[in-house]
């Protein structure tokens, strides 16, 4: 299906043009990096902006790096980066465990966990991890920078707390220090790449403490903070 409305193209270099873009155009420009969902949705006619802004050649978007006990995911990053990412594996066992679910593996090679998170779909995947590991969304605009808890950046189906002039350029996961092990869990409808009609993302720490967190059982991903 071709896309249907004429739009601008741009593909900065550097994050502070995909910034001064953004100040411009605002809630008209839609930020493309795997494209998995925004192109579909083009085509579709479900959205329509003025311009696409492709961020896929901003290199510092593209790093897997370990600071301290902080991991910083950045916004290019792909599942199958996650996938491939000892560090990941070794580290944060349950967003390596997610990641493995999402989708086929042609989408995991395009599809990036920012994407996934500025989607903001209730079934997503990477939810329940990055709710376990009580996750930072980072956010940059031409005003300056913030930074927001995972718990708050879900505020409704597809809706979250960016602002239309914000670029998401990474999320920060806190390294647990405490052994652990962990289990996601989806069910489906049939066998094979489908959407979580139920998913659980759980860890269990030697002091026998856990976190569990849904997606797709509610309208928002949630942690059950009490349970």
């Amino acid at each position: 299906m071709p896309i249907s409305h004429e739009l601008k193209y741009c593909k900065p270099a550097v994050v502070s043009d995909a910034l001064k873009t953004l100040a411009v155009y605002g809630n008209t420009a839609r930020v493309l990096a795997g494209g998995t969902d925004l192109v579909v949705k083009i085509k579709e006619d479900i959205e329509t902006p003025m311009i696409v802004i492709n961020i896929k050649e901003i290199e510092e978007f593209k790093k897997i790096q370990l600071k301290g006990d902080m991991l910083h995911i950045g916004a290019n990053v792909t599942f199958t980066d996650l996938i491939n990412s000892e560090i990941v594996k070794t580290k944060l066992h349950l967003i390596w465990e997610a990641s493995k679910t999402v989708a086929s593996v042609g989408i995991r090679n395009r599809a990036t966990i920012v994407g996934n998170i500025c989607s903001a779909v209730p079934s997503l995947d990477s939810g329940p991890a990055l709710l376990n590991y009580e996750a930072i969304v980072c956010l940059k605009s031409s005003k300056g920078e913030r930074n927001i808890p995972i718990g708050e950046w879900f505020t409704g189906p597809k809706k979250t707390a960016r602002n239309p002039d914000e670029l998401v350029t990474e999320i920060i996961v806190p390294v647990p220090k405490e052994k652990n092990a962990v289990y996601y869990g989806k069910l489906g409808r049939y066998s094979g790449e489908d959407l979580a009609q139920a998913g659980i993302g759980i860890i269990g720490f030697a002091n026998k403490q856990f976190r569990i967190s849904f997606c797709a059982v509610g309208p928002l991903p949630k942690r059950s903070e009490k349970l």
